[in-house]
């Protein structure tokens, strides 16, 4: 049976489609009120990057959106109604900002969906957690699955896989003891699935091993069809093994959040993890410093958390500890 599995957690939303017990998808939305993918709002052109191609428009919340393509008759300080195409994206050292395109002028204005919208669209079942409930997210596999996609290696029969992020596109490169044509095969199957499973968008390189011959290339990129849920295009496997693969970009993959949000995303898993100890009253949270330092960002987090152990919260900075080390013990 195939079920979504939910968490309405502290600082975000987390959840996990689950065939058989394996995680299929797991998705992770951070509560920080960016502009989420779907948003139709109205938004102040206060920059033209391009002439008469692109623009920056800045949005009632204060937040800014890239703009393209500018509307005629458009000029600096006018407002505009858009619909945001793409959520903003972390990297390495920046932040992409978010896309957005003009929208209709009857468009009604409304928030883009979120994750748990998304999931009701779909046609699984969804079973709502709570923290008091059996972890059936850690019973499918969650810490595991993120450790793979914080890693960037995945396992599989006969082989592994190794994403690597770059500014273009997410590369796969496949490794393995088996002969090529085989290789190439469990690889298609496994690569398919992780694109799936952390949701993998935009322009994506797969390297596999370099195929003999066309029936080989064929049989392979068959697998991957057969694996990855439309929508996607992709090209044919060149004579070097490379296939191209374009998914829809709308938000930022699970590697890249663990990657390049990597203190945000330990001091929320650090909060799931006390709210499932058992620990009632006083507690203390030692993390690596830009966890605490995350925490001291949002004390709100903190203040909940506080209220559903029934005591004060006790945060230690600990840099021996790993990024996401962070432990909670009673006081």
């Amino acid at each position: 049976m195939a079920e979504w599995l939910y968490e309405a957690g502290i600082g975000e939303a987390r959840a996990a489609l689950v065939v058989g017990e394996r995680i299929i998808e797991a998705h992770i939305e951070p509560d920080d009120g960016s502009l989420r993918a779907g948003t139709v709002c109205m938004a102040q052109l206060t920059q033209i990057t391009v002439p008469g191609r692109r623009g920056l428009v800045r949005v009632a919340t204060g937040q800014d959106a890239l703009l393209e393509p500018l509307p005629k008759g458009l000029t600096q300080g006018g407002t505009v109604r858009v619909e945001i195409v793409r959520d903003a994206i972390a990297e390495p050292g920046a932040v992409k900002r978010s896309k957005a395109r003009v929208a209709s002028p009857d468009a009604a204005l409304c928030l883009g969906p979120s994750l748990l919208d998304r999931m009701a669209t779909s046609s699984y079942p969804i079973r709502h957690l709570l923290p008091s409930d059996p972890d059936a997210l850690e019973t499918a596999g969650w810490s595991e699955c993120l450790e793979d996609a914080a890693s960037g290696t995945v396992a599989f029969i006969g082989g592994a896989l190794r994403i690597s992020l770059t500014p273009a596109m997410t590369l796969i490169d496949v490794d393995g003891h088996l002969p090529p044509a085989a290789l190439a095969v469990a690889a298609a199957r496994a690569a398919a699935a992780a694109i799936r499973r952390f949701d993998i968008t935009g322009s994506i390189g797969v390297d596999f091993p370099t195929l003999a011959n066309k029936a080989e290339r064929l049989a392979t990129v068959a697998t991957f069809d057969s694996a990855l849920p439309l929508p996607f295009e992709r090209t044919s496997i060149n004579g070097f093994g490379f296939l191209q693969v374009i998914r829809p970009r709308l938000r930022a993959s699970l590697c890249e959040r663990l990657e390049y949000e990597a203190a945000p995303c330990a001091a929320r898993a650090l909060l799931r993890r006390a709210q499932r100890s058992g620990v009632i009253g006083t507690a203390r949270l030692s993390a690596h410093p830009d966890v605490i330092t995350t925490f001291d960002a949002r004390p709100e987090w903190i203040a909940t958390l506080s209220a559903q152990m029934g005591g004060t919260i006790d945060l230690h900075a600990d840099p021996a500890l790993a990024i996401g080390s962070g432990y909670v013990a009673k006081i």
